[in-house]
């Protein structure tokens, strides 16, 4: 993954869309300042998404841990999460008909967002105020 340096996406993330997209391409003025450093197949290849689990015991652990979160009211999230709407997609998760950010982010994905979320804020001592 050569463009997921930490420094390329700091300095990236700024830019306005126009120059990202260079060439209409997304990453364009990325792909575009590493012609001659990557080889031209890595430059030019189709974006692709990272991989996702399809089996059901991926999404049940996720739910079982999302369950924990919503129950806890130490955690970081306790306070932002819409606690109806996340136990909504537990009991429904196919009624997240769409990816609700990026290419894949479905019921199961979802849940294992927010499990990385509260892990994220306990891990750097996150206050909401």
């Amino acid at each position: 993954m050569p463009f997921c340096d930490y420094r390329i996406v700091d300095y990236a993330f700024n830019l306005p869309w126009t120059m990202k997209a260079l060439n209409g391409r997304e990453k364009g003025i990325v792909r575009e300042a590493f012609r001659g450093l990557l080889p031209d197949v890595i430059i030019d290849r189709k974006k692709s998404p990272y991989p996702k689990t399809h089996h059901p015991l991926y999404f049940e652990l996720c739910a079982g841990e999302v369950k924990k979160i919503l129950e806890d009211k130490t955690s970081p999230l306790s306070e932002i999460l819409d606690k109806n709407g996340v136990e909504m997609i537990i009991q429904y998760p196919d009624r997240v008909s769409s990816p609700w950010y990026g290419q894949l982010m479905k019921a199961p994905q979802i849940l294992a967002y927010i499990i990385q979320l509260d892990h994220w804020f306990r891990n750097n001592k996150v206050i909401i105020v």
